[in-house]
Parts: structure tokens; C-alpha cells; sequence
């Protein structure tokens, strides 16, 4: 559509925003009375409201019931990672029998590493892209240590062309279909935390595939920010967090997916017992029994207040609807690179202007001061995340961010 730079403008945009009403739904930050413009949800979503009923709840039957609360009551603790599949298929595009929250990111990293990483005579190595957020560039090295193999040698790392600072997708099949013969797994974040790139996820793992290679991507930044169909693209794991887009709380619950291609697959892991056979669980007996799907990846006793929350959080985005929330963050996030552009601030977007091509985050890059016009955001109540050397990322969230404020954050960097 056609921006005008007016707060009028903004006002209308707003007005005829059909999901104008989540934000009353979560609790924006305020200081000295006045609400933040709160442009961070790439880092840690805001709180929704329904989250303190949803921990009360559950801490009335600790309260109550004690150790009886894992099999007493409406929602006994023993399923509560069930109530949480059914939204989480809807938003990641999958067979509810193909998701499981558990755990944290990195642990689940591991974990499908042990799984889907099996090298072979020849077929040793991980293709993934240089500079991927660093916990799974260490994961991947650590992992490879383990098996005793040498990083160096293991991991090939795919970069942007010389003086660009995303990824063209022909490179990364090129890069797939040159070392087809060594590849193991292809693994990769499938929205780059710095950039705001979104991968072609389809495309590669359709090229993975036809070459025999397994493909998982890393989640974390395009859960609840992108449409993602995993199981209709033939992915074969993908891992995220839900604190992002997903307004979990700090540090909320990871979730995995397993395509169901792998479910009866006599696949080695890691296990724990509350991945073992739900009705055989307390028979304690030896020898591992999986419960079925990604169920059967779950370790240890659930966290059930951080699952609680995480239940009432996904409702939200569930409701809304991915194909709505892309709908307004595509309008919302080129309003903001309008405003930045009309501002005739000196800075560049690094992150692709095809939205197609990227989700509700522009990564500005400030050759210059950019420190100092990050803290002059923050002096006028624009909350959003700087990487050093000189990145300042913003991210105008759809279920919580108005017009308003994207035309305000155009207004402070005109005067900036």
C-alpha cells in the first residue's frame, strides 16, 4: 500500500486494524506513567494479561491437592504438555502428534542432534550459515567434539556474498549441492537473528532431500513471527523458544518438531522418563519405551508454572491467527521502513526489503554514533536492542504494536 507520513495517517491504520484489541491484552511497559514504545519483542515479549489467572491456578492446586495435582482436578499435571500441542501445530504448521514443548532451546538442539546427525562412511559433515546466533554455533562445534570429529573439518558455513549482509537463497542450494556427497545434515536458524532474514525453509529442504540429506531449523526467531508449514515442506526437525513472538515469560518453554516420517523410526536419543510409554510410565521398569511422535523426546518432570504460562501465551497468537498477524506485520514493518526512509536519517536497512523475505524485525545499520542514537531512542521511551558493533534492531510486534508508534519512532530519528 501507499504510506503517507502523518500521524493522521497512522491514526486511521490503526482504526481499521482488526487486531487493534490484542494489545489491551498484554501489559505494556511504562515509565514515569507513560507506556513505552516497546519495540523488543525479538528479545522477550510483553506479558499478557491472562498469565498471573493462569499461574494462580495452578499454584491453588500446590496449594490444594500437593502432589495429588499431577493426577487430581480438571487438568491434571500428568498431561499438561497436551494442552499446549494444539495451538503449537496451528502456529508452526503441523500434525499435533509432530510437536512437544519441553525443555529449553539448546537442550532440544542437543538432543535432535543426537538423533538426526548420524555420520557415515563419508557423510560426516553439517552445512549451516556463518554467523548463526552463537549458542548453536556452539552446540554444533561441541557436538562435533563429541563425536570425535573436528569442527573445522565438519562444519561448512555458508556467508553472504562479499559487502551484503544477507544470504541469497541460490547460494545455499549451490552450497548444498556442491558437498552433497559429505553432508550429513543440513542445520540452520530459519529466520537470522541479526539480519531479520527469512530462509527459504521449503526450498531447502527440498534440495536437501533430493539429495539424501536431512534438514532442522532453528526456530527462534521465526515462531509466531512467520507462516510456517513444516510438515507440508517435509522438514525433519525444527526446535524453538517461546519467549520471542510468543510472549512465554523469560527463559519459557522450548517446543520441538519431528515430521511423522521419523515417528517409527528406530531413531537413537537421549531419553528421559517422561519421554517413556505415558501408560507404562510408573512401572519404573528398565529399558526405554518412547511415547509416540515428539512426545517421546521429552526428558524430565515438566515445569508446570512456566508451562502454564506458556499455555495462556500461546492462546493468543493461536487466536489471532498466523495468516492475520503476517497480514498486519508485513503493513506495520513497511510502515516502519517508510518512516525511517522519509526521516532522511544516514543509516542502512540490512534486512531485506522483499517482505517476503524477512518478519517484523529491520535491523539498522549505523556506520556512525550508533550507539549514541540508540541511547537517544531510549531516552525517548523506544525500547529496542543494539548489537555491537553498530546494529540497532527494531521490531514492531503485530499483536501489541500500533501505527502510532512506528510513526513516532520515524519522528525521533528525523530529529535525531
Amino acid at each position: 500500500m501507499l504510506f503517507e507520513n502523518s500521524l493522521a495517517f497512522a491514526r486511521r491504520l490503526d482504526q481499521a486494524d482488526p487486531l487493534r484489541s490484542y494489545r489491551d491484552r498484554f501489559y505494556i511497559p511504562e515509565r514515569n506513567g507513560e507506556p513505552l514504545i516497546y519495540l523488543c519483542g525479538n528479545s522477550l515479549g510483553l506479558q499478557p494479561k491472562t498469565v498471573r489467572q493462569a499461574l494462580d491456578r495452578e499454584l491453588g492446586i500446590w496449594q490444594q491437592h500437593g502432589v495429588e495435582g499431577w493426577f487430581e482436578g480438571e487438568n491434571p499435571w500428568l498431561t499438561v504438555h497436551q494442552h499446549c500441542k494444539q495451538p503449537l501445530a496451528q502456529i508452526v504448521g503441523a500434525l499435533p502428534s509432530e510437536v512437544c514443548p519441553m525443555n529449553n532451546l539448546t537442550v532440544n538442539l542437543h538432543l535432535l542432534l543426537t538423533s538426526f546427525y548420524q555420520p557415515q562412511a563419508g557423510r560426516t559433515r553439517i552445512l549451516t550459515i556463518g554467523g548463526d546466533f552463537p549458542s548453536d554455533q556452539y552446540a554444533l562445534e561441541t557436538h562435533l567434539q563429541t563425536r570425535g570429529l573436528n569442527p573445522a573439518d565438519a562444519l561448512i558455513e555458508v556467508f553472504p556474498r562479499t559487502d551484503e549482509h544477507t544470504w541469497r537463497t541460490e547460494d545455499i542450494l549451490a552450497a548444498i549441492e556442491e558437498h552433497q556427497d559429505s553432508l550429513a545434515l543440513v542445520l540452520m536458524s530459519g529466520l537470522h537473528y541479526y539480519t531479520g532474514q527469512v530462509f527459504d525453509m521449503a526450498a531447502i529442504a527440498q534440495k536437501s532431500h533430493a539429495h539424501g540429506i536431512l534438514v532442522g531449523f532453528d526456530l527462534a526467531h521465526a515462531v509466531g513471527n512467520v507462516p510456517l508449514q513444516l510438515h507440508d515442506w517435509g522438514v525433519d526437525f525444527a526446535f524453538w523458544c517461546s519467549y520471542k513472538y510468543l510472549n512465554s515469560g523469560p527463559g519459557g518453554v522450548s517446543g520441538i518438531f519431528v515430521h511423522e516420517k521419523h515417528h517409527r523410526a528406530a531413531l537413537p536419543r537421549l531419553a528421559g522418563w517422561w519421554g517413556y510409554d505415558e501408560t507404562r510410565r510408573f512401572d519404573m521398569t528398565k529399558g526405554f519405551s518412547p511415547m509416540a511422535g515428539a512426545d517421546g523426546w521429552q526428558l524430565s518432570t515438566p515445569t508446570v508454572l512456566a508451562m502454564a504460562v506458556h499455555h495462556a501465551a500461546l492462546q493468543l497468537t493461536a487466536e489471532a491467527g498466523m495468516e492475520a498477524l503476517r497480514q498486519k506485520s508485513e503493513r506495520l514493518t513497511g510502515f516502519l521502513e517508510f518512516m525511517l526512509k522519509q526521516s532522511g536519517h544516514p543509516l542502512k536497512i540490512m534486512t531485506p526489503a522483499n517482505p517476503a523475505e524477512r518478519g517484523c524485525q529491520l535491523s539498522l545499520l549505523i556506520e556512525n554514533d550508533g550507539k549514541a542514537v540508540f541511547n537517544r531512542l531510549t531516552e525517548q521511551g523506544i525500547i529496542g536492542d543494539w548489537r555491537e558493533p553498530n546494529c540497532i534492531r527494531l521490531a514492531p510486534t503485530p499483536l501489541y504494536n500500533t501505527f502510532e508508534e512506528v510513526w513516532r519512532v520515524g519522528q525521533v530519528f528525523r530529529e535525531a
